[in-house]
């Protein structure tokens, strides 16, 4: 597998879970299940999850897959794989507020190097491109020609007037106890992997999450805040957040622009 052969594979993925996860938001009604660690999942995350699954196994058989909705392959590590969370932001779904994406990253030894994340209620596209760097594609959003795309990089900060970004569903006195540790001109919330692409693109120059995430909840919008300049550490003692965990279960963690003079926790 090069990257060259892998990017148009998981754009294409994403643009067509995005449609099938439309269809299902759209219509009156739908199903909601409650998983055993007791978070929502939806008959559009099962669906995601079945199209990019099939997908990503049919164009690289011989690459682990690791997916959110499938639990067999939360037991299975390698020093490279694919990794998906089909639908991210179930509550942003269910609550029908929009903020909900697609990703599906490739992880090599404990780096997302290669991402996409698609916001389909939005129509906001990003990804790596073969050569690292991240862009948002704008437009038709054709599943077999990209359009127009536009190089994104990390806000230069200034730390005196910062512009940052938290979770829509999660936040709690905790990570608001951190922000407040900052100069902050304006704070906003967001859903899902989306914090990262606002960091990436300089709409935002900090997102703290102080709160539970799987690995398939950051690795996509890790890697295309990492192909924009960005950075993402853990919020403990600030060295590199790596890929490939026990379980996939994350620390907390904080992604930001390099000029941001980060506070300890």
């Amino acid at each position: 597998m090069t990257y060259d052969d892998l990017i148009p594979v998981i754009r294409r993925l994403a643009l067509e879970a995005g449609d099938k996860i439309m269809e299902i938001y759209d219509a009156d009604d739908f199903a909601v299940k409650v998983k055993s660690d007791s978070s929502p999942v939806t008959e559009a995350d099962e669906a995601a999850d079945a199209l990019i699954s099939a997908g990503l196994r049919a164009a690289f058989p011989e690459t682990l897959l690791v997916t959110e909705e499938q639990a067999a392959s939360h037991s299975q590590h390698g020093d490279t794989f694919l990794i998906v969370d089909p639908l991210d932001g179930t509550k942003e779904f269910i609550n029908r507020r929009g903020d909900f994406t697609v990703n599906i990253a490739l992880v090599e030894d404990g780096v997302p190097t290669r991402g996409v994340v698609y916001a389909p209620a939005r129509r906001r596209m990003f990804y790596t491109l073969a050569n690292g760097q991240s862009v948002e594609e704008t437009g038709a959003l054709d599943k077999n020609e990209p359009g127009i795309v536009s190089q994104i990089s990390v806000s230069n900060p200034d730390n005196s007037s910062l512009l940052v970004v938290a979770s829509k569903s999660h936040r709690d006195q905790a990570t608001d106890d951190y922000i407040n540790k900052y100069n902050v001109k304006d704070s906003k919330s967001a859903g899902s992997s989306l914090k990262f692409c606002l960091v990436a693109t300089g709409e935002a120059d900090l997102y703290p999450r102080v709160g539970r995430t799987m690995e398939w909840d950051t690795a996509a919008g890790h890697a295309v805040l990492a192909g924009a300049g960005g950075k993402v550490v853990r919020f403990d003692d600030h060295s590199a957040l790596t890929y490939g965990k026990d379980a996939y279960a994350n620390p907390f963690f904080i992604a930001y622009a390099p000029g941001v003079e980060l506070k300890e926790a």
